[in-house]
């Protein structure tokens, strides 16, 4: 966001306030009219979003994935995957898929050990496995004695601990994300991918949750209040997600969220992997197949002519989650963020 100031006034500003507005693409959309233009250059109450450590509405809570802490050691590069399993095939229980933010939107694959119920006798016959391990604890002895990395010496197997992380299906959310894009790309994970701390993740399977954030209501906020690295949104659970005011969808009008939700899924599984998806076991097999497109590929703006399943599903659930709100904007998203801002000055008043 760029703020240009062209003048200074005493008293009332004379004439019409306005904002301007422009596309992805830096294109001018015209000017509108405002009552008053609040800090995030919004027609809405002067109010501020702040830090909020659980979400204001009912909904499940975000958390950070994993931070390695472990000097290169326990996190394996598809190379390093196939080397060593090449050289110790009965370690391919403990290979886990993992993903930072940026893998998780380019489809990159990536992989970590993952050891938190290995029994010793177990480990001894993994010596390639120890190697990594010994590794790792030599590393986190190195780092400073006040710092996390050294106080998980006594731990060398494990990665960063991260309380909320349960095993089974999760949406994740990319940390940071290309300002070109309408919608962030996150994404349902049910294959046991382990997700880094570049990668939040909600711990549901909800189609609901999955629509509400996926549509233009959700990221039309997302672009209002959260930070920016250089000009990349910077995704963040306690000033974004958690101050977010969710509908209050009538049965029917929850049905049909979830109805477009699974039609996104649907239709991204389609471009993705026309031949089926793997399943766990020969993602982290060598030579493991490969999406025939990324999930930076289906929400580039330049290119989404190609991909038209997807654009219309994303269109149908942008409608049904506007009609859960009891509102008709067209995707305004001027409009959708004055709305949920009166929403969350009522909300906190």
């Amino acid at each position: 966001m760029h703020v240009v100031i062209v003048g200074f006034s005493q008293g009332e500003t004379p004439g019409p306030k306005r904002i301007y507005s422009y596309d992805s693409r830096g294109r001018a959309l015209g000017a509108t009219v405002a009552g008053n233009i609040n800090g995030y250059l919004t027609d809405a109450p002067d109010v501020f979003v702040e830090r909020r450590s659980k979400p204001l509405c009912d909904v499940p809570p975000v958390a950070q994935g994993f931070k390695p802490a472990d000097g290169g050691n326990l996190l394996l590069w598809e190379k390093d995957k196939d080397e060593l399993l090449h050289k110790e095939p009965e370690a391919l229980p403990w290979v886990r898929r993992f993903s930072m933010g940026e893998e998780f939107i380019s489809g990159k694959p990536r992989f970590c050990l993952w050891l938190p119920e290995i029994k010793p006798a177990e480990l001894k016959q993994l010596p390639e496995v120890r190697k990594r391990i010994d590794a790792c604890r030599d590393w986190r002895l190195a780092q400073t004695k006040t710092g996390d990395a050294y106080k998980l010496s006594d731990r060398p197997h494990l990665l960063r601990p991260c309380g909320p992380f349960r095993d089974g299906s999760y949406i994740g959310i990319p940390v940071v994300s290309s300002e070109r894009r309408t919608y962030i790309p996150a994404g349902f994970v049910t294959d046991g991918m382990i997700p880094g701390n570049m990668l939040y993740f909600i711990p549901t399977g909800s189609l609901y949750v999955f629509g509400v954030f996926m549509s233009r209501f959700h990221n039309a906020w997302m672009r209002t209040v959260a930070g920016r690295l250089k000009s990349d949104y910077r995704y963040s659970n306690t000033i974004v997600y958690n101050n977010f005011v969710w509908p209050e969808p009538s049965d029917r009008q929850r049905a049909r969220i979830e109805e477009c939700a699974r039609e996104v899924v649907a239709a991204r599984s389609h471009y993705m992997w026309p031949d089926g998806e793997p399943t766990p076991e020969q993602a982290a097999a060598v030579g493991a197949p490969r999406p025939q497109a990324s999930l930076a590929d289906l929400y580039d703006p330049d290119n989404d002519f190609l991909y038209p399943r997807l654009s219309a599903a994303h269109r149908a659930l942008d409608e049904a989650v506007e009609d859960a709100y009891g509102v008709d904007f067209d995707g305004d998203e001027q409009k959708i963020v004055a709305h949920l801002f009166r929403l969350y000055a009522e909300g906190t008043a």
